[in-house]
């Protein structure tokens, strides 16, 4: 006998005994649900009443689906209610339908109790129905689930990139990164370029995808015409970092310094920034480029930053290493890169020429007789005596500096 909701005689005895064994179809659900899926045993009691609160909606609702078949608005609303939120978070789709199928088990079982035999046929089939507008309703909660989370993770990583380039609180930083799902505390990476056009959710999420396999985590922000990209424990940098400049459209890419931490995040992201602003002055540079290697170009823009990194890197440690090594490179630099003519600059070998420029380069990890480079510890000197204070004109050496 199939299911028919105009015989008003046959609903009316199983919906009497459907109602009244409401109370116990709830009981028995939640004894099947703990006895057999062992997750839901592990959840918290919180979860598993939010839970056991969708399956009790759930055979609730099938009495009154039972009653009006016609009407399917109901699913959303009667068994999941303000559960989605909670559902989704606790479990996978996968274990909401084997929720459901329990709970439709569960009353399948119960047929011969809930109906009188000429209407069990049709209960069964009921059930059946019932079960699949159930479960294609859980597959929509998901899927709305899933798109609204995508839209908010996007608005999040967008807010966290763009706190790193304001130089937000560090714990705060830090906490919207984890809800990103971002692990990594050390060794962190941004890097700038132009933006491809078109981007969209597609692009992104492929950028995303392909930027993982080089770093353990990864953002994404695009500002306008710049692709931003924060990057967590890159491995095999400099092949990572070539490799990843692909992803960028043509024209200069740059890197900021590696970030111990989220303390320096900023400082990378700031530096990085500030190479991009300059690269062009650099025709000849590679790509990528390291913001480090653009400081004379982001000290003649200005950036006080880099000044300062030319002076505790480049100028302090040549004028602490003594030995004639500042004055040495004055002399080379100036004297058009010749060691003949520095030597009778400073009345001494060739030899002794050579090994001081040797040491500049152990010093200062900038080698005098690359041309580029040459130009960094240039830029070195004009910025370290601009910033010394001036001797006195009796102290002042004769020769030339």
């Amino acid at each position: 006998m199939a299911y028919d909701s105009s015989d008003p005689t046959a609903s009316s005895r199983t919906l009497e005994r459907l109602r009244a064994n409401l109370g116990h179809l709830s009981t028995s659900t939640l004894r099947e649900l703990d006895n057999t899926l062992p997750w839901y045993r592990r959840l918290s009691s919180d979860e598993r009443s939010a839970l056991g609160l969708v399956a009790q909606n759930g055979i609730a609702a099938f009495v009154s689906w039972y009653e009006h078949p016609s009407s399917p608005g109901w699913v959303l609303s009667d068994v999941f209610g303000t559960a989605p939120t909670e559902l989704t978070r606790s479990i996978s789709l996968q274990r909401a339908l084997q929720l459901i199928r329990t709970v439709v088990q569960v009353v399948e079982d119960r047929v011969p109790e809930l109906a009188p035999v000429d209407e069990q046929v049709a209960l069964r089939e009921a059930v059946l129905r019932y079960s699949r507008e159930v479960a294609f309703a859980a597959a929509d909660v998901y899927a709305r689930a899933a798109e609204t989370r995508g839209s908010w993770d996007t608005r999040l990583e967008a807010l966290a990139v763009d706190g790193i380039l304001r130089g937000e609180n560090t714990d705060a930083l830090q906490s919207r990164f984890a809800a990103l799902g971002w692990k990594t505390q050390h060794n962190i990476t941004v890097m700038v370029g132009p933006s491809p056009s078109g981007t969209n959710a597609g692009f992104v999420a492929g950028l995303r995808r392909a930027a993982g396999r080089f770093a353990d985590d990864v953002l994404v922000g695009i500002q306008g015409d710049r692709l931003i990209l924060v990057l967590g424990n890159v491995v095999d940098k400099e092949p990572a970092y070539h490799r990843l400049s692909d992803l960028f459209a043509p024209g200069p890419v740059v890197y900021g310094p590696l970030a111990a931490g989220f303390d320096e995040a900023t400082a990378a992201a700031q530096a990085a920034f500030a190479g991009m602003a300059v690269a062009k002055a650099w025709p000849a540079a590679p790509r990528p480029v390291a913001a480090d290697d653009l400081w004379p170009e982001r000290v003649i823009s200005g950036d006080e930053t880099a000044r300062r990194a030319l002076l505790a890197n480049i100028y302090r440690p040549l004028v602490a290493a003594s030995n004639g090594l500042a004055e040495t490179l004055g002399s080379y630099l100036q004297l058009g890169h010749s060691l003949e003519a520095t030597a009778r600059e400073l009345f001494v070998h060739a030899n002794t020429v050579r090994y001081r420029l040797r040491r500049v380069c152990d010093v200062t990890g900038w080698d005098p007789l690359i041309p580029r480079e040459a130009f960094v510890l240039q830029t070195a000197l004009v910025v370290g005596r601009l910033a010394a204070p001036a001797k006195p004109a009796a102290e002042r050496p004769n020769g030339r500096a």
